[in-house]
């Protein structure tokens, strides 16, 4: 029988098996970390309390168009599946008004069911089912999942609703977390474009010279062509400079590409050197001048150098920026440092004689979307350049801590693990 209103809830009585059921169930939901590993656990759950032999799952899709087809079971893999179910379809408009299980009147218990009408819907239409669960969450029906149920009688509704209420909770958060992962990628990607000016001047500098050799030698190699000492020490320094260009190129074109986290074996005061180098021609035309003090013995670590390169090279940025139009000082240095039980880190501090930050900001400087670079239009922030920066460094199981003073300057202090940590 059709229900003209909402079903009211019962408090759930289970037994000792179903308590098992769902105990498992619920377990299962606790560890999945994508999309096809849960949808398959959800339908298994499902398809085993139903006494289902197939069935399928469909996920509100981010446009909120329709419910797209994200995973099947069993036999229903033979049939044509609709790969999106409209909102409008009447299967999904009922389970969006009841948030009930919908059921022929055969398989009713004493649980409220609502009555399946196969003819009037699109996906009933074309697939051998007779059973529709809602995955309901915060009053929102993200996800359903439609079975062929080989039960004649006595449905377990109430464990069937209530393991849908826990797979309904786990699908939300692995959503939410997936969302929350694309958005951080996102704001990586934004704040490394944002120091693409700076690579792109120091990429600028880097090849004047490299360039400037190859065009000598192209322009006086047909008069010298017969002078082989000419030709052959020619030969290899422009060789050298193709070299340098291409070394260049490569650093310019992976730090603009992100990538997952790659930790290999890196010598940071290299890391460090290359920074500098990119932003140094951007320095002197502002009148900055840089100074480094790299510690010879600076222990070596498994680093993702594209994210640390990163993260050198918005704290450079940022010391720019604070010192601005005016002429002042950048000092980058390096050394080991020794923890109290024996670990051995790398240190690395980038101190700038800048306008500082204000006491009341700091302990706001890590949170999203806090800049205090709004009231210069020409280096105005997004507020994510330091966030991620944070980030980065606690992904590395390191440390960082900024100490400044208003008017005098600002010093950024890191410490990352060396392989023995």
């Amino acid at each position: 029988m059709t229900a003209s209103r909402t079903p009211q809830w019962t408090t759930p009585q289970f037994d000792v098996w179903s308590i098992q059921k769902l105990t498992h169930f619920m377990q299962n939901m606790g560890h999945p970390t994508n999309l096809p590993v849960i949808a398959e656990r959800i339908l298994a759950g499902l398809l085993d309390v139903s006494q289902s032999s197939h069935g399928a799952l469909y996920l509100l899709d981010h446009d909120h168009e329709g419910y797209r087809h994200v995973r099947s079971h069993g036999q229903l893999n033979a049939f044509s599946v609709l790969p999106v179910v409209a909102l409008s379809d009447p299967l999904v408009q009922k389970l969006v008004r009841y948030h009930q299980i919908l059921a022929p009147a055969n398989l009713a218990s004493n649980s409220p069911t609502v009555a399946v009408e196969a003819a009037t819907s699109a996906l009933l239409g074309t697939s051998p089912i007779n059973l529709a669960i809602p995955l309901v969450t915060q009053g929102r029906m993200i996800a359903f999942v439609v079975v062929q149920s080989q039960l004649e009688a006595g449905l377990n509704t109430e464990l069937l609703l209530a393991m849908a209420q826990s797979a309904a909770n786990a699908l939300d958060s692995l959503l939410m977390y997936e969302d929350l992962r694309q958005s951080h990628t996102l704001m990586r990607r934004t704040d490394r474009l944002r120091s693409l000016e700076i690579l792109a001047g120091g990429f600028a500098h880097g090849i004047r010279n490299p360039l400037t050799s190859i065009k000598t030698f192209i322009q006086l190699a047909p008069e010298r062509k017969d002078d082989s000492q000419f030709i052959g020490e020619f030969s290899h320094m422009v060789l050298d400079d193709v070299y340098r260009i291409e070394r260049l190129i490569e650093e310019l074109l992976d730090y603009a590409r992100y990538v997952e986290p790659q930790l290999t074996d890196e010598d940071l005061n290299e890391i460090v050197s290359s920074c500098v180098y990119f932003v140094q021609a951007q320095a002197d035309r502002r009148g900055i001048k840089i100074e480094k003090e790299l510690a010879s013995e600076l222990p070596r670590g498994m680093l993702d150098r594209q994210q640390i390169k990163q993260v050198i090279l918005n704290l450079l940025l940022n010391a720019m920026d604070a010192i601005g139009e005016s002429f002042g000082t950048i000092r980058v240095r390096t050394h080991r440092l020794q923890k109290p039980n024996g670990q051995t880190w790398a240190h690395i501090e980038i101190e700038d004689t800048g306008n500082g930050i204000p006491s009341e900001h700091l302990a706001h400087i890590f949170d999203p979307f806090f800049t205090t670079k709004r009231s210069r239009a020409l280096s105005e922030g997004t507020g994510l350049g330091l966030t991620i920066v944070h980030q980065i460094v606690q992904e590395h199981r390191g440390d960082i801590q900024i100490q400044s003073t208003e008017g005098l300057g600002t010093t950024v202090r890191i410490q990352l693990p060396s392989h023995h940590s």
